[in-house]
């Protein structure tokens, strides 16, 4: 079930909206555990007990944090995660590998993906770890730390929530009419992001990625594609899930801060996918040392963080390279541009930015090598395609509109507080909607990107 869906829109969140509320407060959170877990299950109807077991071993070995030996029981707790994951994530990957090295015909797995896995998977890692750092205490009521693991609004695609960051509210937790239709507000204003733009850009981007030629200036207008893809599209479902935790009393970090008006690559990833780069920063990278060791060492604490970022996305040598892409970018801007990109103008330090990134996102959506080092090759004019051609006049006649306005709404900008401007925007949401329900309706292309991590 997706958020932007006849199903979910019409009949799973007014049911359970309805039902939360109605029901006296103590029985809230039993209301959300049953509506999640009837949310993974609606997709997932075996894997929900996969989710079920990962909630009930985070559950235990928290409790074992007690006592002695805690080391032992954190490193079992953290290898039993990192197995479920890497058996239904990787398996395939792994068996591909062995029978790629030693020339052999092992069969594959060919387990099935359970949605969300990767982010359910650290949410209940960092459970973990925080009870063992003493940070939060371990829960003793399981269904309350399932409830955690399973809250639909954020299980499939996050933002990766810490139990530190929400806890207090499964105890007590502040709902009233201006918090509801503030996440309303943001609820739809993600829903917007996702069908009116990622959605339709997303056919733009799968109608020049299964090309067999295109030009120069194709080439790049697929990028900057993908680029406004995958941006609205996930900072779309973050939205949505920030709404809907607001709804409903809990309070999710922020997960995007405009990621594409970075000056470097390092402020990029401070903007983007917040939860998942805090992750990794806050229970590896600091762990192996950081920046707080000599040169060798961090160069290394880099690229182990950046190809296990890569790997997280996916079982697949293109989102390694991904990974390893940006670990040698950060450290080219750490130990070779550190001084002198202070002084670059803003505007090239801009321009810098933006076109790694583009690339970035080709090596990101392209799992063929062969297939990507064509499209490079094509960007970078190697292979002396067509500067420009018909193909590319006519996509951007039909997407420059929508390209356009996913630019602009990349920018930050605050609209002025008054009644006029205050009424023109209900006006101009409710016009969305609608247009928005007519597309969710007609069954247009309606993927999520994240679903697949």
């Amino acid at each position: 079930m997706v958020f932007s869906s006849v199903l979910f829109i019409f009949f799973f969140l007014p049911l359970f909206l309805i039902t939360y509320f109605l029901l006296p407060k103590k029985f809230r959170n039993a209301v959300l555990l049953i509506f999640s877990l009837i949310f993974y299950a609606w997709g997932e109807p075996i894997y929900v007990l996969l989710m079920i077991f990962s909630a009930f071993i985070n559950y235990l070995f928290a409790l074992l944090l007690s006592r002695k030996n805690k080391k032992l029981y954190l490193t079992i707790g953290i290898i039993l995660n990192i197995l479920i994951l890497a058996i239904f994530k990787y398996s395939d990957f792994i068996v591909e590998n062995i029978n790629l090295i030693f020339k052999i015909n092992l069969e594959l797995p060919n387990l099935s993906l359970p949605i969300g896995i990767s982010f359910f998977t650290f949410q209940a890692m960092s459970y973990i770890i925080d009870v063992y750092r003493k940070k939060v205490p371990a829960e003793k009521n399981y269904f309350r730390l399932l409830t955690y693991i399973s809250m639909f609004p954020q299980l499939i695609a996050g933002p990766i929530v810490r139990y530190e960051d929400v806890m207090k509210e499964f105890d007590k937790r502040e709902t009233n009419f201006d918090k509801f239709s503030e996440g309303l507000y943001r609820f739809l204003k993600g829903l917007y992001k996702k069908v009116l733009i990622a959605n339709v850009v997303g056919m733009l981007w799968n109608s020049i990625s299964t090309m067999s030629e295109i030009s120069f200036m194709t080439s790049w207008l697929g990028a900057l594609a993908f680029a406004i893809q995958i941006y609205f599209d996930f900072s779309g479902y973050s939205d949505m899930a920030i709404g809907l935790g607001k709804m409903i009393g809990f309070t999710y970090l922020e997960n995007f801060n405009f990621p594409y008006i970075a000056s470097t690559i390092t402020d990029f990833w401070r903007r983007w996918h917040i939860s998942l780069s805090s992750f990794f920063r806050d229970y590896l990278y600091i762990p192996l040392g950081g920046n707080k060791v000599n040169t060798f060492k961090h160069i290394r604490n880099i690229l182990i963080v950046w190809i296990l970022t890569g790997l997280w996305h996916g079982a697949s040598y293109n989102f390694i390279l991904w990974g390893l892409y940006y670990g040698i970018i950060l450290i080219i801007e750490k130990y070779v541009f550190k001084k002198s990109q202070e002084k670059w103008p803003k505007l090239f330090k801009h321009l810098y930015a933006i076109i790694l990134i583009l690339i970035g996102w080709v090596i990101f959506a392209i799992d063929s090598p062969s297939s990507l080092i064509n499209y490079l090759k094509t960007m970078f004019f190697i292979n002396k395609p067509m500067f420009i051609d018909s193909t590319f006049l006519y996509l951007i006649k039909n997407y420059a509109v929508v390209l356009l306005i996913g630019i602009i709404l990349s920018i930050p900008f605050k609209l002025p507080n008054n009644k006029f401007l205050n009424g023109l925007k209900a006006f101009i949401c409710l016009i969305l909607f609608i247009l928005t329900l007519a597309l969710i309706i007609s069954d247009t292309y309606n993927p999520f990107i994240y679903f697949r991590f």
